[in-house]
C-alpha cells in the first residue's frame, strides 16, 4: 500500500502521535458524571429564537441547519452534531476537534492544543471534565454537501466506567451478540439526520508503529483505500454482522480504549449509511454480503439433513 502501509510519512506521524493523546483509556477507578444531559435538556427547553453566530469557519447550506444545530450554537461554536445508539448510552451532542490551537485564544482558555486533544478531557462548556466530550476528527468533513463529506467520520470518546460517554460500546466485544440488540447508529449532521448500520468492528493497537493507522484515514476516496481499511477490520474483527459494505458506502468510526491504558489498544466499531430500500430498525431490509449469505445457505442446508 503506497499510502497506509508500514511506512507513515512525517504528517502521518505526527497524527499517530496525536491520537495517543486524544484516544487515551479513561478505563480508571475515577468516575466522572457527564454533565451532557443537563446541558441537552437546558438548551432544548430554550424558547427564544435561535440567532446563529457567523464564525470563519461557517458556511451555509442551501437547506439550512437545524433548529437543533442553531440551539447548539449558541453553546459552542464547535459543534457538529449528534450520535445515537438505542439500546445502549450513546446519545450525545459531538464537537468537532479545532485542530491546532495556538496559545492565547481566549475561547479556547488561552491555552495550546494539539489537533484532536481540546476536548479530550473538556466539556461543551470547555471546562475541565475527566469524562470529556465526543468530537470528530478535525480532518472530517460533515457539512451540507454530502458529496463532499469525508468517506469515513472518525468520532473519539472515552471508554468511562460508569458506561458515559463510549463506554457502553463495550458491550459489543464483551457479549458479541449484542450488536443483534444495537444494530443501528442515529447520526445528524448540523443539516440533516442520517442512519447507519453496524458493519465493522475491530480490536487494534493505538500506537503509531500499527500496522493498523486507522485514525488516519478519514477520506477513502479510492478503491485501493477502501479494500485496505476493509480488510483490516475483518483480519481483526471481534464478530461478524454479516452487513455488506463496499466501496462508495459512507462510514462512521466510533474509537474508544479497549483495555488498561498501559496496552494502549483500542475498540473502533464501524457503521455504513443506509442505503436506498434498506430501513432503519428493520435489518430484514439491510443488504448482506455474501459471504454471510452463503454462510446462512450452508446453515439452513445443515439443519435440514
Amino acid at each position: 500500500m503506497n499510502k497506509y502501509g508500514n511506512f507513515i510519512s512525517a504528517a502521518a506521524a505526527v497524527a499517530a502521535a496525536a491520537c495517543l493523546v486524544t484516544v487515551g483509556c479513561s478505563e480508571k477507578k475515577e468516575a466522572a458524571e457527564s454533565s451532557s444531559s443537563e446541558a441537552v435538556q437546558t438548551t432544548e427547553a430554550t424558547t427564544e429564537a435561535a440567532t446563529i453566530p457567523v464564525y470563519d469557519s461557517y458556511v451555509p447550506s442551501p437547506d439550512g441547519m437545524s433548529d437543533k444545530t442553531k440551539l447548539w450554537l449558541k453553546e459552542n461554536k464547535d459543534y457538529i452534531g449528534w450520535i445515537r445508539i438505542k439500546n445502549t448510552q450513546v446519545d450525545y451532542p459531538i464537537v468537532m476537534d479545532p485542530g491546532e490551537v495556538q496559545e492565547g485564544q481566549p475561547y479556547y482558555k488561552n491555552e495550546a492544543h494539539n489537533p484532536n486533544s481540546f476536548y479530550l478531557y473538556k466539556n461543551l462548556d470547555r471546562e475541565y471534565e475527566f469524562a470529556g466530550s465526543l468530537f470528530m476528527d478535525y480532518r472530517c468533513n460533515f457539512g451540507g454537501d454530502e458529496e463532499a463529506q469525508s468517506e469515513n467520520i472518525m468520532i473519539y470518546g472515552h471508554n468511562m466506567l460508569n458506561l458515559t460517554m463510549f463506554g457502553s460500546l463495550r458491550n459489543y466485544y464483551n457479549d458479541h451478540s449484542f450488536w443483534e440488540k444495537a444494530p443501528f447508529i442515529e447520526l445528524s449532521s448540523p443539516y440533516a439526520d442520517y442512519d447507519y448500520v453496524i458493519c465493522g468492528n475491530a480490536i487494534t493497537s493505538g500506537y503509531k508503529e500499527s500496522d493498523f493507522v486507522y485514525w488516519d484515514m478519514e477520506e477513502l476516496d479510492t478503491q485501493e483505500d477502501f479494500d485496505y481499511y476493509k480488510n483490516k477490520l475483518r483480519e481483526k474483527q471481534v464478530f461478524d454482522s454479516g452487513v455488506d459494505y463496499e466501496f462508495g458506502d459512507k462510514l462512521v468510526t466510533l474509537s474508544t480504549c479497549y483495555g488498561v491504558s498501559e496496552n494502549n489498544m483500542r475498540f473502533i466499531l464501524v457503521a455504513r449509511r443506509l442505503r436506498e430500500g434498506e430501513v432503519a430498525g428493520d435489518m430484514s431490509t439491510i443488504q448482506r454480503s455474501d459471504e454471510y449469505i452463503e454462510k446462512e445457505k450452508e446453515k439452513t442446508t445443515k439443519e435440514k439433513s
